[in-house]
């Protein structure tokens, strides 16, 4: 017999009765019933229940034995007696008659149950998340996990691509957030960066004529956490293909994306391939985010045109001096009492907001504060703007176009959940694409890339010299699903005459561009292919199919919100001899006094 197991703990079955079996595993769960002691003992393969009678040299060490040691038993497998039958587990038919118990390693107090649903705080669960993996749905959402990238992998593979490894130590690149740096001990004072993203190595592939590339990519950002993004670092199906339109990139991976959505959904809808495409100034207008949820029905339409000279003063006023005016609707919410209205101003007012208008339909016509001072036909043109019905009711946002149409966005969401109008069990893809090329910089006011700085403006180098740059679009697109951005992608700009010009745009000379990209530069001079990819995000695609309405549930060992791993102890100082070495000096910033009141 084997030293530890001749079964796992999910293996037994009635078939085994008679047999004698070995287990070894995690103690699970401990119940006295007088003359006998059940212990559930658990691995990474399920659950089995052990039988220590009274008197039998076993019981006083399984008696002594906290939860969550690991001990190995030898007995003798039996059926249940009827009414005991567990039709949850899949051993339930069965048990373990135990004859000898060992102790393999025995386990102190512990400062969190693995057995139960309890809840415990996060700071105990990322100190000791070697436990938390124990629990239950913890340990399902990261065999989830490997799941979904084995078949990613699968489907990648099967599409013709071939999967490489790119660098971890690099040169920092404009991706968007801030690197991670590592000092270089042998070039004193120089760093390296820890890549945002393999961009510029996946391109010099495509330039190097292997043609698909791809793989599950590392990526390290220095950003700060939110729900749907780790912060630190994170894991990306990062691919890229040459010879390849728009188009091609979308038929090429959206059946990847849909099968192993497919094969998670677990009972849940998934959109089928072709996904809608729809372009980012439709995005901003009818949903008020780049990332549209389509579980929610709601659809905004701009009413600018219906308030400009009317007779209700402040949309009047907004529309002259060149805002927008976004009508919501909101069906079936015009039978609600004002109560309802009331609470949805306060809480515009919340968010800092001058308030939130609105008109209601029923029979008779529009109601309503602001029906009572826009002339009819304008009521009208707006209910048919709208596709309102009697019963229906319409809220209204307006300011500048920046602010009022994001904020409509965020009213969208609001009175889906306030209807109860979201689409359940359900997973809804498709494309945002012609993003702008570039933006202007809120804090400096200058032109700078607003997405993918390696990307190809539509219209190539004659869009460059002579539109204005904040008119441009890009063959850049994002894939979302039920609201969530899965992943950033684009056809790129393969040729060194359009690359330098664009930076040029964005406040960078080509002497910039040749230090900062002089490899990639120098290689499209070479003879570059057209190419294009993306790079779905492998702990969003996890976090959705675990419905898991944050990102650290899926990740093995997940940094704190403040960027820390609190098992590990990292970040850490290191001794002053390394620091040396590194030709580094720490130079803190004193703290900042405390403000008190008199």
């Amino acid at each position: 017999m084997h030293a530890y197991r001749t079964h796992t703990c999910g293996a037994l079955r009635a078939a085994d009765a008679t047999k004698d079996a070995r287990l070894s595993g995690w103690v699970h769960a401990k119940r006295d019933h007088g003359g006998l002691l059940f212990i559930d003992l658990r691995d990474h393969y399920g659950l089995t229940q052990c039988v220590f009678a009274a008197g039998s040299p076993a019981f006083a060490a399984a008696d002594a034995i906290r939860p969550e040691s690991v001990i190995t038993v030898t007995g003798h497998v039996v059926m249940r007696e009827a009414g005991t039958v567990n039709p949850r587990l899949p051993t339930g038919e069965v048990e373990l008659r135990v004859a000898e118990l060992t102790v393999q390693s025995a386990a102190e107090v512990l400062p969190m149950q693995v057995a139960g649903e309890e809840k415990f705080p996060e700071d105990i669960r990322l100190k000791y998340r070697f436990i938390d993996l124990r629990r239950e749905k913890l340990h399902k959402n990261m065999m989830l996990r490997s799941q979904v990238i084995t078949s990613v992998r699968r489907r990648m593979i099967e599409q013709g691509f071939l999967e490489y490894q790119t660098p971890i130590l690099t040169a920092s690149s404009p991706e968007g957030a801030r690197d991670f740096l590592v000092p270089s001990r042998i070039h004193a004072g120089k760093f390296y960066a820890l890549p945002q993203a393999p961009q510029q190595f996946k391109q010099l592939l495509m330039v190097a004529g292997f043609d698909r590339y791809f793989q599950i990519a590392p990526c390290f950002r220095d950003e700060a956490s939110r729900a749907d993004r780790s912060p630190g670092e994170f894991y990306q199906l990062d691919f890229e293909m040459s010879y390849v339109t728009q188009e091609d990139v979308f038929n090429t991976i959206e059946p990847v994306i849909a099968g192993v959505f497919e094969e998670f959904a677990d009972g849940r809808s998934v959109t089928k391939p072709p996904f809608q495409r729809i372009p980012y100034d439709q995005a901003m207008l009818e949903f008020g985010s780049d990332k549209p949820d389509l579980r929610n029905p709601i659809r905004i339409a701009d009413v600018t045109e219906h308030y400009a000279g009317s007779g209700f003063g402040l949309f009047a006023r907004i529309a002259a001096s060149g805002g927008i005016v976004r009508a919501i609707p909101a069906p079936g919410a015009g039978a609600n009492p004002r109560s309802f209205f009331d609470k949805l101003n306060d809480w515009a007012k919340a968010e800092g907001q001058g308030g939130l208008g609105y008109i209601t339909y029923d029979a008779e016509g529009p109601k309503g504060p602001i029906a009572r001072n826009l002339e009819p036909a304008r009521a009208e043109a707006i209910r048919t703007a709208c596709g309102l019905n009697p019963g229906d009711a319409v809220f209204f946002v307006g300011g500048k176009q920046d602010v009022a149409q994001k904020f409509a966005g965020t009213v969208r969401t609001r009175l889906c959940d306030e209807l109860g109008l979201l689409e359940k069990g359900a997973f809804k893809f498709c494309w945002v694409t012609d993003f702008p090329m570039f933006e202007l910089n809120e804090e400096t006011g200058l032109v700078d890339f607003s997405h993918n700085p390696f990307s190809m403006p539509q219209g190539e180098l004659e869009a460059l010299n002579t539109k204005d740059p904040l008119t441009i679009k890009a063959y850049q697109y994002d894939i979302v699903c039920n609201g969530i951005e899965l992943s950033s992608g684009a056809i790129r700009n393969h040729r060194p005459d359009i690359m330098i010009r664009a930076f040029e745009i964005a406040g960078y000379t080509a002497a910039d561009v040749e230090a900062r990209f002089g490899g990639m530069l120098n290689a499209f001079r070479y003879g570059a292919p057209p190419h294009g990819g993306s790079a779905p995000g492998i702990d969003r695609m996890v976090m959705l199919l675990a419905d898991e309405p944050n990102i650290r549930e899926v990740i093995l060992f997940p940094l704190n919100q403040q960027g820390e791993d609190l098992m590990m102890g990292a970040p850490a100082e290191v001794p002053s001899a390394r620091l040396k070495e590194l030709s580094l000096k720490i130079d803190i910033p004193p703290a900042r006094p405390k403000v008190t009141g008199s």
